[in-house]
């Protein structure tokens, strides 16, 4: 999914206020981890993962397998957490990152 620099920035922005919702560990992704991934970017379209793997070569394969396993964006990467965007099909204005801000 191409997204303008401006829409990039624009998550970004939204994205600095918020938690990680999904930590991936020591297993990786499994396929509860993915699971959960999937729900929480078609529930909030915006999320933050937290990677604790330790090695730095690890944890950008681990980010790559996620954008492409969850069909997402990776937005930002700064340090051990990634920030993902994938737009909802039928997004809650209620549990939205975005629905409230845009």
């Amino acid at each position: 999914m191409a997204l303008s620099q401006d829409r990039k920035k624009a998550l970004r922005t939204i994205g600095h206020k918020l938690n990680p919702i999904v930590i991936v560990a020591g297993n990786g992704l499994s396929e509860n981890v993915l699971i959960e991934i999937d729900r929480a970017l078609e529930d909030h379209e915006l999320i933050k993962i937290k990677y604790s793997v330790g090695d730095r070569d690890l944890k950008n394969e681990l980010i790559k397998q996620t954008e492409k396993s969850t069909r997402s964006t990776l937005i930002q990467s700064i340090g051990n957490v990634g920030l993902f965007y994938r737009a909802a099909k039928e997004p809650d204005p209620k549990k939205s990152n975005l629905a409230q801000r845009y």
